[in-house]
């Protein structure tokens, strides 16, 4: 989507809705998710099987929470009942903190854009905010004192990549809940010392931070999150900011917003639709969406996780090639440490990655779902197409030939990132690819294999 936006969008869903969105996200495929902020200090959940059990940028929310008992006695042990949440901010100084290191590993990782944490549940936010209600809640003021969201955009522009922000729509210092029998997330008398006045927090505080954050960095991505859990639209005041952002934001004809941003919008509004460790329901056919997940069970580092929590590289490498041959995108979280370190492990996951996509990325960018998927599955075997190639992705070395359901005859096909002869039999209706031998050491990657099959126009 180039050049002036033509169309004046109503702050009404019809309206909304009808804007297309800008093509560079759907050709994308891969992204960095970073969860990154105060809660990286303490950085421990106990490790759980369930999903979204192991979560430690939920830390906050966990401290008297008794139904995870193991939090509070993890905290009084090693800090004291008396130590705040808040109190972490100090520890979080990001000393090490190389943000074009980063950007070169995102870079060299494959993916082509990036999301950081610029806010999460707890308030924090990762740049000089000018409300009035982030005074020393803000990583200028306490901690790293420095920009961090202004620093890694800069350095993840200046390697080619597009930049975006998360962004949580609710704070648990401030908003209480209908999901629990509580009705908040956190102590009462920690909202009632740190929250902001709920008749201020939207037009104050919510409405003035988006904009904030849109014209000073001007993300090619907002994923917002914690809006659709317990207010709807009118209160959030969501058709009105997104009319503003598609129609007068500097960024209006870049900007991809996630489907999180008030109740009731999943799956139903939004450019793009979001799945996190694969929760999603009522994904669409040919509407764009994405998978998140971290490298193991949390976004936000978690001391607890150990090698056997983690995925492996050909696990991730696997999840990427389902998701995109089903036309999604997958934004991959990394949790960094306090003192701005990407764990190294986590490292050589994207690296692995970058260096599969080095040779089979073509079967990967701006590839979109082959019609005829259905017809062709099989537990090892996935398919992308790109103009008139289909590509053929094995997750693991087929031990016979590979026979497919074809509309139309090939014209070539070949093996990516070999010069070994294809032989196949080809006509309307059926292919046959016939599996040469090969030994492993003639092939670059072992993760996944990609035969390209060129169609007769």
């Amino acid at each position: 989507m180039n050049g002036e936006s033509m169309n004046h969008y109503k702050p009404i869903w019809e309206s909304i809705d009808s804007r297309p969105i800008p093509k560079w996200f759907s050709k994308a495929k891969f992204g960095i998710f970073i969860h990154w902020g105060v809660y990286s200090v303490p950085a421990f959940m106990p490790v759980s099987s369930e999903r979204y059990g192991s979560y430690a940028e939920w830390y906050y929310a966990k401290m008297g929470d008794d139904d995870v008992p193991e939090i509070a006695d993890f905290h009084n042990k090693n800090y004291g009942e008396d130590h705040e949440y808040r109190e972490f901010a100090k520890d979080f100084k990001a000393e090490l903190f190389d943000p074009d290191a980063w950007a070169d590993l995102f870079r060299r990782s494959g993916a082509k854009y990036v999301v950081l944490t610029s806010k999460h549940h707890d308030g924090y936010c990762l740049w000089p905010t000018k409300s009035p209600y982030k005074k020393n809640w803000n990583s200028m003021d306490i901690g790293p004192e420095r920009d961090l969201v202004g620093d890694l955009t800069k350095a993840v522009r200046k390697k080619g990549l597009k930049m975006g922000l998360y962004y949580s729509i609710l704070e648990w210092e401030t908003h209480p809940t209908q999901r629990v029998e509580a009705g908040r997330y956190i102590k009462k008398t920690l909202m009632e010392k740190y929250g902001i006045p709920i008749e201020k927090y939207v037009d104050g505080h919510l409405l003035f931070q988006l904009k904030e954050l849109v014209n000073e960095y001007k993300p090619a991505l907002i994923f917002s999150d914690g809006g659709e859990w317990d207010y709807h639209d009118n209160y959030w005041k969501t058709k009105e900011f997104l009319a503003w952002l598609y129609n007068h934001a500097p960024n209006k004809d870049e900007v991809v917003v996630n489907d999180r941003w008030c109740k009731d919008m999943g799956a139903a509004h939004g450019d793009y639709f979001s799945s996190e460790y694969q929760d999603a329901t009522g994904l669409k056919e040919n509407h764009p969406w994405e998978e998140s997940r971290g490298v193991g069970g949390s976004y936000g580092y978690n001391r607890a996780e150990n090698i056997d929590d983690y995925c492996s590289s050909k696990e991730l490498i696997h999840e990427l090639i389902d998701i995109v041959s089903r036309g999604g995108n997958l934004l991959l979280n990394v949790g960094p440490t306090a003192d701005g370190r990407i764990p190294v492990i986590m490292q050589q996951r994207l690296i692995d990655i970058g260096n599969w996509l080095d040779i089979y990325g073509e079967a990967i960018y701006e590839t979109h779902p082959w019609e005829k998927s259905r017809e062709n599955k099989k537990d090892f075997l996935f398919f992308t197409k790109k103009g008139n190639l289909i590509y053929a992705i094995c997750t693991k070395w087929p031990e016979n030939e590979i026979r497919l359901e074809f509309e139309k005859e090939a014209e070539n096909i070949s093996l990516v990132g070999s010069s070994k002869n294809i032989n196949c039999a080809s006509k309307p209706g059926e292919i046959r690819i016939q599996i040469p031998n090969i030994s492993p050491g003639e092939m670059e990657s072992t993760f996944a294999f990609v035969f390209r099959i060129e169609m007769r126009p």
